[in-house]
C-alpha cells in the first residue's frame, strides 16, 4: 500500500473505525536509519492503534530502525516478507525473503531484541515462484516462530518474482485459503491473520468463524471504505454503533483545516476520500468534483462542501 496509506488516509479510516488496526506505508529500514525519521514516522495519536511496516533484510539495520521507532506509539512493527514489487526485490526484501527463512529469523530476532514494547510481526506470502506452498509455508512459520514471532499475516497467494507485475501478483496467482486455515490448525499458538482477495465484512466474518485470528483487508478498504469500515466495530468487535457520515465528515473537515493551515494542499487529503460513497447514489458527483477541483491552487473546504452538495443533488 505504498503511496496509499499515508497519514491522511489513516486519519480518514480511523474516523470510520475505532478498532481496526491500521498500517503505515512500508518504510525501508535504510530510509529510517539514514533518512528523515521524524518525517517518515509522522503520525497523529488519533490514528491508534497503528502498525509500522518495515522493509529490509539486514538484521542490524532493522534493529536500529526499530530502536528509532520505539517510543513513538506504534502497537506493532511489521516486517514485510510479501511485497513483490521490482524496487522491493532490488533491495533484497519483501517477498524474495520467502526464499531465505533463516535470514528472516535473524531479522525478526534482532528486531525483537531492539523493541521496547511494540510487538514484532511478519507479513508473508504462501510461497514464491516454483516453491511448493504446502512445504514452504509451514517451514517458514516454524522458523519465524522459533525466532520469537507470535503474529503473522499470510497473503494467501504465491508471488511470482519474474513475469508478473505487482498488480498481477495481487490478482493472477490463485488464492489458497484452505492452506492458510490449515496453518492455523497446525500452529494454534500463533496469531494468524489471512489476507488476499477479501473485499467485504461478510467474507471477513466467515474467515473468523472458521478459526482465523484476524483478517487483513487492503485495497477494498481503500476503494470502498464505507462498506468495509463503517460497520466493522459493531460486526467484528461487537462494539457499536456504526460510524455516522456527518461525524466522519466533520472529523475530516477539522483535519483538512489543520493541514491547509500548515501549508498543505487539499487533494493530498481528499484523494483518499474518493471512494467514500462508492456504490451509493451520488458517488459519481463526489468523485468528479473532488478529482477536478481539489488539486487547484487555493482549493479549500468549499470544495468538500460542493462535492457533498453534488452527492445530495444526484441522490435526490
Amino acid at each position: 500500500m505504498m503511496d496509499w496509506t499515508d497519514r491522511h488516509c489513516r486519519r480518514f479510516h480511523r474516523a470510520l473505525s475505532r478498532q481496526a488496526l491500521l498500517y503505515t506505508e512500508m518504510v525501508t529500514a535504510a530510509a529510517l536509519v539514514h533518512g528523515e525519521a521524524d518525517r517518515l514516522l509522522e503520525h497523529d495519536p488519533a490514528e491508534y492503534p497503528l502498525a509500522l511496516q518495515l522493509g529490509g533484510s539486514e538484521p542490524a539495520q532493522l534493529a536500529e530502525a526499530v530502536r528509532i521507532a520505539s517510543g513513538r506509539g506504534f502497537a506493532e512493527i511489521n516486517l514485510n516478507v510479501g511485497c513483490p514489487s521490482d524496487r522491493v526485490q532490488s533491495g533484497c526484501f519483501g517477498a524474495v525473503l520467502m526464499e531465505r527463512p533463516a535470514l528472516v529469523a535473524d531479522c525478526v530476532a534482532a528486531m525483537i531484541d531492539a523493541s521496547d514494547g511494540a510487538e514484532i510481526t511478519v507479513k508473508c506470502r504462501i510461497g514464491v515462484d516454483d516453491q511448493v506452498p504446502e512445504e514452504v509455508l509451514p517451514a517458514f512459520l516454524s522458523t519465524v516462530a522459533e525466532a520469537g514471532v507470535r503474529r503473522v499475516t499470510v497473503h494467501a497467494r504465491k508471488a511470482w518474482l519474474q513475469g508478473l507485475s505487482p498488480k498481477e501478483n495481487r490478482e493472477v496467482p490463485p488464492l489458497d485459503y484452505p492452506l492458510v486455515h490449515a496453518m492455523k490448525a497446525a500452529f494454534p499458538h500463533l496469531h494468524l491473520s489471512i489476507n488476499g482477495g477479501i473485499a467485504t465484512l461478510d467474507q471477513a466474518e466467515a474467515h473468523l468463524a472458521d478459526g482465523m485470528d484476524g483478517v487483513m483487508i487492503g485495497r477494498a478498504a481503500y476503494h470502498e471504505p464505507w462498506a468495509v469500515l463503517a460497520g466493522a466495530d459493531r460486526r467484528i468487535w461487537g462494539q457499536g454503533p456504526d460510524a455516522e457520515l456527518d461525524t466522519v465528515l466533520e472529523t475530516m473537515r477539522g483535519h483538512i483545516a489543520r493541514h491547509l493551515a500548515a501549508g498543505g494542499r487539499l487533494h493530498q487529503v481528499t484523494r483518499h476520500m474518493l471512494g467514500l460513497f462508492a456504490g451509493q447514489p451520488g458517488a459519481r458527483a463526489w468523485r468528479r468534483i473532488l478529482s477536478e477541483t481539489a488539486h487547484r491552487p487555493g482549493a479549500g473546504l468549499e470544495v468538500l462542501d460542493a462535492a457533498l452538495a453534488g452527492v445530495r443533488a444526484q441522490a435526490a
